[in-house]
């Protein structure tokens, strides 16, 4: 893992960053709080964070969502200056801009496969005409049979849910993913299955990833790699 002095990329000056912070503090407002005092992403690329369990991981992604508020410091993610925002505030922007691939999912079970996708679409204020055929596309893609198109996500497979989620993240082509512990449910195969997937469309589409988890068997495909102990001191 890199050092602290490591995470400030070098030889990215004229790329923009997808996230910019300084001295950020953050944290619930009844629970712990956590200093972050640098680190810059550049656009386009993946990131490991290695994230131990009490590290603070989900509550740096949520900040980073804008579900969270800033308590101290400067934070830009995509060049919207979170810090000036309150949660309400970042909804649409989040919808256009971010793809979010929970630890759980957070799939809609009585939905189906295409509808939890085309959901995600309308909060984006796109039209249900100009998306069903990219959901499908996107579906099939990912090998989801098409008999399970229009199954309740309820009737999936944890592999089956995981390529919905994923498609349900990039359905706005979003420049940044944040990925909370995907593969935290599954086998040896499916967790590789489920990142050769993963990679395969961020690459092709050009998205910054963001991937927290603890397991450090992933990292190696990633253009940078960090411990979140190493970067962000508890207060």
């Amino acid at each position: 893992m890199p050092s602290n002095d490591s995470i400030n990329t070098t030889g990215t000056a004229d790329i923009p960053r997808a996230i910019d912070i300084t001295g950020l503090e953050y944290g619930h407002p009844k629970g712990q709080h956590w200093q972050l005092p640098r680190w810059q992403v550049p656009a386009g690329q993946t990131v490991f964070l290695a994230a131990p369990s009490g590290a603070g991981k989900s509550t740096l992604l949520s900040v980073l969502a804008g579900l969270l508020p800033v308590s101290a410091g400067q934070l830009s993610v995509l060049g919207e200056p979170l810090h000036h925002r309150r949660a309400a505030q970042t909804a649409p922007w989040r919808a256009r801009q971010l793809g979010i691939i929970f630890q759980n999912l957070n799939l809609l079970d009585y939905l189906s496969s295409l509808d939890n996708i085309l959901l995600a679409a309308h909060f984006a204020g796109r039209r249900k005409s100009d998306t069903t055929a990219a959901a499908r596309e996107l579906l099939a893609r990912l090998n989801l049979p098409e008999a399970l198109v229009h199954r309740r996500a309820s009737e999936l497979s944890l592999g089956q849910r995981q390529r919905v989620a994923i498609a349900r993240a990039l359905i706005n082509n979003p420049p940044l993913i944040l990925a909370d512990e995907p593969t935290s449910a599954l086998d040896e195969d499916n967790s590789r299955d489920f990142m050769a997937l993963l990679f395969a469309l961020v690459r092709e589409r050009g998205c910054t990833l963001l991937f927290a988890s603890h397991d450090q068997r992933l990292s190696d495909a990633f253009d940078q790699r960090l411990n979140l102990n190493d970067v962000s001191l508890p207060l």
